[in-house]
């Protein structure tokens, strides 16, 4: 079909189109999948918006400046195609469901706050100097010896107390054993 054909008496927008469609649907899809590196689905949107521009615009159709639309149409796909582009670019790009099955999952804030809760109140049950050693030690980060140095006693002392805080931390919070190591 070129620009200056005309249509027989009758003849229907959507025939026209499935014409347009028939005699350069195919090039233009070749032309649209290159610029979409390869994207069948896209490119294929892209000839569906293309062949509606025509339907909306049938002045260009049926312009006798122009010996056939083809390159009205691959101008008006190729620019669809850089305005699809751009606009995929201005937004985060998308993440399919392989990626998000290989994602390593972080602990959401509510479980973190939890166990934070029971870790305090099994710390609670320790005896005072099972629970000053394992406060300086583990949750200040003080040394053996600075801990000795600040509780007054042995640095031996505050090794085997901190054994004995974890140990019985293992016993009252089982579920955290593999954190208590």
């Amino acid at each position: 079909m070129t620009a200056g054909t005309t249509l027989p008496h009758g003849t229907t927008a959507e025939h026209e189109l499935v014409a347009l469609q028939r005699e350069h649907g195919r090039p233009l899809f070749a032309f649209l999948l290159r610029l979409c590196d390869g994207d069948r689905q896209r490119a294929e949107d892209l000839v569906q918006e293309t062949l509606v521009r025509a339907w909306q615009h049938p002045e260009a159709l049926r312009d006798n400046a122009f010996d056939s639309v083809r390159p009205w149409l691959l101008t008006v796909g190729r620019r669809l195609a850089i305005d699809a582009r751009r606009a995929r670019q201005a937004r985060p790009p998308e993440v399919g469901d392989a990626i998000l099955e290989n994602a390593r999952v972080s602990a959401d804030h509510a479980e973190r706050a939890a166990a934070a809760l029971d870790v305090r109140e099994a710390v609670k049950t320790l005896t005072p100097g099972h629970r000053d050693v394992l406060v300086l030690v583990y949750f200040q980060g003080a040394s053996v010896a600075e801990a000795a140095e600040t509780l007054g006693i042995p640095p031996g002392t505050v090794k085997s107390r901190a054994y004995y805080a974890l140990r019985a931390l293992r016993r009252v919070l089982p579920g955290y054993a593999a954190d208590l190591r």
